[in-house]
């Protein structure tokens, strides 16, 4: 019982950590070296959070910027942009993925965040790329 206990928790490993990569495709230096080819120096606090890898930097024009980059495809989103979105966009974006009862559309810190009911009932917080519309991150509110 033992044995095969302790075999299941090793043949389940490799699927706990590939979630985890999966879901953070870029690595810390690849991050750091896709700033600095965009013109970011002094790049700073470099963390995965919320789906997203986050960092302070220098912009190109000597800003002091918070930026996000999306692990998987690489774009890089400054506190200051502006979306190609709009609320209205936003939430229809939402309803067509399932989503219901949408509310607190908001556009900060350069990417756009809501909360709505996922397809089970539950209340969730959803964070968008604001470039793209493309669901980045799902959490439990």
């Amino acid at each position: 019982m033992r044995k095969s206990l302790l075999s299941a928790c090793l043949l389940a490993l490799p699927l706990v950590a590939g979630a985890t990569l999966a879901q953070q495709t870029m690595t810390e230096p690849q991050v750091r070296a896709l700033l600095a080819e965009n013109g970011y120096t002094d790049i700073d606090d470099i963390d995965f959070e919320d789906g997203m890898w986050e960092a302070d930097a220098t912009s190109a024009d000597g800003k002091r910027v918070d930026v996000r980059v999306n692990p998987s495809n690489g774009n890089i989103l400054a506190d200051a942009q502006v979306s190609r979105f709009s609320e209205a966009d936003i939430k229809a974006r939402l309803a067509a993925a399932g989503y219901s009862r949408i509310h607190d559309v908001d556009f900060d810190d350069g990417i756009w965040k809501a909360e709505a009911d996922n397809a089970n009932g539950d209340d969730v917080e959803i964070h968008l790329d604001p470039q793209t519309g493309e669901i980045i991150h799902v959490e439990d509110d």
